[in-house]
C-alpha cells in the first residue's frame, strides 16, 4: 500500500485484555488511595492536565498559510448491498444546499438520486458506478464519494478508498454485519481509513443498533462503541441523544431540516449514562490522556472527550457509531458534525510516493499546494467530450492550459478543462490545489497512472485490483457490427481493472471476465444501450481454483526407449501446501549435490507448473501449493530437459491425488 499509517483498528488481543483487566482492578483500588489524599489527588490531577494539554497543542498545530487544508474532508461512503448509502448521500445534500429537493432510489418520481446518474442505476435501484460530488458543512468543504454495495462492483470501492482520508461505514440496523460489511472492512483496513460507522434504518421492523455494534465488534474485530442513544426505535424513533454532549435532538420540518436540541427525557437517561460511560472505557482504553482522567475517577468534559475520540479514530484505534435513519430524516446532521469532529483532513493522513529517479526510493508526500505537483488518476470515464480522468492531488496545483508530465507515459500533456464534478453534473475551474479531487478532460491514460509537474519524477503506487471470478462467451449478432463491439470492449476494459476481455484459441471465442454475473450481465446491457450493439452470450462459467489439505511424497520415474537416444528423468520429494490456500505455486529444491543438472531443474518446475494449472478436479489451476526436491536420478546419455519435464508433470499428477485435493471457490 502506498499509505504508511498505523495498524488497523481492532481490538486487542487476549493478552492486552488481561492486561487492561488488571489496569482496571488496580486503577480502582488507586481511585480509593487517591480521593483519600486530597494532596495526591491534586498532583495526579495536575499532571493529567499537563499531559492532556500538550497533546492536543501537538494535534491541532495549524500552518495558516494552508488554512484550506484543515477545513476539508476526503470521505466515502460504502456499505453492504440496500443499506442506503445512496439515500444517506441524497439527505446530505439536501442538507448541505447542494441539491433543492431529495429524490429517491429506483427513480420512483421520474427523477431518482441525484447520485444514480445512469438509467440502468434509477431502473435497478442499485449503485453500479461509484459517483464524486462536494458540498459545504459549517464552514467545511466535503469530498463524497458514494460507492456500489455489490461485491461485484468491488473495484470501485477499492479505488475510491486508495485516494481518500476517511470513510463512512453504514450497516443495517436490521441486518447489522453481512458479507459485503466484511470486504468493505478489508478494504478500509489495506489502506487504513479511518471510518466512522453510521448504523442506518432504524425505523424498519426489527431495527436494533446493540446487536450490530456487537457484530462490529466481534465479526469487524473493531474497538467500537455508540456515541449516540435511540429515543425510541421502528415507528417510534422520536429523536436521537448525543452521549458526549448529553443532549437530545429532534429533527423537524417536512424534511427533518431544522434540528432541536432539549433536555434527554427521563424515560432514557439510566441507558444513556450507562452508554457514555462505555464509550468514555472504551476510549480510554486507548487513549493516555483520557485513561489518566479515567484513573482518577474524573468525568471528562465533552471538549476532552471529544479531542479523545478524535485522537483513537485517526490512530486507527476506535471506531465512533453513530444512528439514525437516512429515509425519515433523523439523525444524518448530526453524522456530518461527526465527519468534521472525528475524520481527518488531507495533513493528517500519511501518504508515500515512489522517487523513481532514485530507483522507486519511498519518500513522504506533503500535503501542501507549495510543493511540486503530484497527483493520482484513480478512475477514468467516457462521456461526450472525449475521456474524463478523476484526479487526487497529493501536492502541488493544477492549473488549466499548464503542461504536466504523464510520468507512466513519460511524456508532457496539455490541460485543457478541469471540472469539479457533482455526480454527472461538472462545474469548470482555472486549478485545483493539493487535497482536492478534481477531473480533467483530454489527458489519455490509464487507472493508477500518477502526474507531476516535470521538476519532479515520482509516482503513487497502484491500487490492489482483485482476480475476475466469473467467465463467459460474447460476440455481436450481427457481424457487421464488430467495430463498435470492439470499441466498446476498449473502452470498458479502460474504465474498469476488473472487466477483462480474452479470446479462446479452441472454440474461437470472445471471453469476458469480471467479479460476478451481474457485473458481467450490466456489461452486456451497456454494450446494447450505448452502442446499439446486440450480444449473444453463453453460460456463465465460475473461475474456481484447486488446492491441496495435506503434504504428500511423489517418487516418479519417466524411462522411455525407442532406439537411438531414449528418455529418462526421476524426481523424488513431496508437495506441502503452502500458507494461503491462494499463493502462486512455489517451487522450492532441496537436494544436496548436484545428482540433477541446475538446467534441469529449470525444466522440471517449468513441467510442475504447467501441470499446475489443471487440477485434477475441474481443470482449474491448482494454488496454495509448494513442490519441493529433495533427491533424483538422471542417465547420461538419456536424460534431457524435455525427460525431465514430462518426470514433473506426472509426478505432480501422482502427489496431488494423494494430497486430498478441494475445489475452492471465489
Amino acid at each position: 500500500s502506498s499509505r504508511s499509517r498505523s495498524p488497523s483498528p481492532s481490538l486487542p488481543s487476549s493478552e492486552t485484555m488481561m492486561w487492561r483487566s488488571a489496569r482496571r482492578t488496580i486503577s480502582r483500588i488507586a481511585r480509593l488511595e487517591i480521593t483519600s489524599c486530597p494532596l495526591l489527588q491534586q498532583e495526579v490531577r495536575s499532571n493529567s492536565i499537563k499531559t492532556f494539554q500538550s497533546r492536543n497543542f501537538h494535534a491541532n498545530r495549524v500552518n495558516l498559510s494552508e488554512e484550506y487544508l484543515h477545513s476539508m474532508r476526503n470521505i466515502g461512503i460504502s456499505a453492504h448491498i440496500d443499506s442506503g448509502k445512496t439515500t444517506l448521500t441524497e439527505r446530505i445534500l439536501f442538507y448541505t444546499g447542494r441539491i433543492a429537493a431529495i429524490h429517491e432510489v429506483r427513480g420512483k418520481d421520474g427523477v431518482g438520486a441525484k447520485m444514480d446518474s445512469m438509467d440502468l442505476e434509477r431502473e435497478k435501484g442499485i449503485t453500479i458506478q461509484s459517483a464524486a460530488t462536494f458540498c459545504r458543512w459549517k464552514d467545511h468543504e466535503i469530498n463524497i464519494i458514494d460507492t456500489p454495495g455489490h461485491v461485484d462492483f468491488t473495484i470501485e470501492v477499492e479505488r475510491a478508498l486508495r485516494v481518500l482520508d476517511g470513510a463512512v461505514l453504514v450497516l443495517c440496523a436490521v441486518g447489522g454485519v453481512q458479507s459485503q460489511t466484511n470486504t468493505v472492512d478489508r478494504q478500509m483496513k489495506r489502506y487504513g481509513v479511518p471510518r466512522i460507522a453510521f448504523i442506518n434504518k432504524l425505523d424498519r421492523a426489527g431495527a436494533n443498533p446493540w446487536p450490530v455494534i456487537k457484530q462490529i465488534r466481534e465479526k469487524l474485530n473493531l474497538n467500537a462503541a455508540a456515541m449516540q442513544f435511540p429515543i425510541g426505535v421502528e415507528d417510534k424513533i422520536e429523536g436521537i441523544v448525543d452521549l458526549v454532549e448529553m443532549k437530545a435532538a429532534k429533527f423537524v420540518g417536512e424534511f427533518g431540516e431544522k434540528v432541536e436540541y432539549y433536555d434527554i427525557p427521563d424515560k432514557v437517561m439510566k441507558e444513556c449514562k450507562e452508554k457514555r460511560q462505555e464509550l468514555i472505557e472504551n476510549v480510554a482504553n486507548v487513549d493516555e490522556a483520557l485513561s489518566e482522567k479515567f484513573l482518577v475517577d474524573e468525568e471528562p468534559t465533552a471538549e476532552e472527550l471529544k479531542a479523545a475520540i478524535r485522537r483513537a479514530t485517526l490512530s486507527l484505534q476506535f471506531v465512533p457509531v453513530m444512528m439514525g435513519t437516512a429515509f425519515k430524516n433523523k439523525g444524518v446532521q448530526l453524522l456530518l458534525d461527526g465527519v468534521l469532529d472525528y475524520l481527518p483532513n488531507p495533513t493528517q493522513v500519511k501518504n508515500t510516493a515512489l522517487d523513481i529517479s532514485k530507483g522507486e526510493e519511498p519518500f513522504e508526500v506533503k500535503i501542501s499546494s507549495k510543493e511540486p505537483l503530484l497527483a493520482l488518476a484513480f478512475k477514468l470515464q467516457e462521456s461526450p467530450f472525449g475521456q474524463l480522468t478523476y484526479l487526487r492531488i497529493y501536492q502541488g496545483k493544477l492549473s488549466k492550459g499548464e503542461n504536466i508530465l504523464h510520468v507512466n507515459a513519460n511524456k508532457k500533456t496539455k490541460v485543457p478543462r478541469i471540472v469539479r464534478m457533482h455526480s454527472n453534473e461538472m462545474e469548470d475551474i482555472d486549478t485545483a490545489k493539493a487535497g482536492e479531487i478534481v477531473a480533467l478532460f483530454g489527458i489519455e491514460c490509464a487507472t493508477g497512472d500518477s502526474f507531476t509537474d516535470g521538476s519532479i519524477k515520482a509516482s503513487m503506487t497502484s491500487m490492489h485490483v482483485p482476480e475476475a471470478v466469473m467467465s463467459l462467451s460474447i460476440e455481436p449478432k450481427q457481424k457487421t457490427q464488430l467495430d463498435k463491439f470492439s470499441k466498446a470492449l476498449n473502452r470498458f476494459t479502460r474504465e474498469d481493472p476488473t472487466f477483462r476481455v480474452g479470446y479462446d484459441d479452441e472454440t474461437k471465442q470472445t471471453i469476458i471476465s469480471g467479479m460476478g454475473e451481474l457485473h458481467l450481465q450490466i456489461y452486456v446491457e451497456r454494450i446494447k444501450r450505448e452502442y446499439g450493439v446486440e450480444c449473444e452470450v453463453g453460460q456463465p462459467r465460475v473461475n474456481y481454483r484447486e488446492s491441496i489439505t495435506k503434504k504428500a511424497d511423489f517418487d516418479y520415474q519417466h524411462k522411455k526407449q525407442s532406439g537411438g537416444q531414449g528418455q529418462y528423468g526421476r524426481v523424488i520429494g513431496y508437495i506441502e501446501p503452502t500458507e494461503s490456500v491462494m499463493d502462486e505455486p512455489e517451487f522450492d529444491n532441496m537436494m544436496i549435490g548436484n545428482v540433477i543438472s541446475p538446467s534441469w531443474m529449470a525444466a522440471i518446475e517449468k513441467g510442475y507448473k504447467e501441470q499446475a494449472l489443471q487440477g485434477p478436479l475441474t481443470e482449474h489451476p491448482v494454488t496454495g501449493c509448494r513442490f519441493v526436491m529433495t533427491d533424483g536420478a538422471s542417465h547420461a546419455v538419456d536424460s534431457s530437459e524435455l525427460a525431465f519435464k514430462i518426470a514433473a508433470k506426472n509426478a505432480f499428477k501422482q502427489a496431488v491425488e494423494k494430497a486430498n485435493p478441494v475445489i475452492l471457490e471465489p
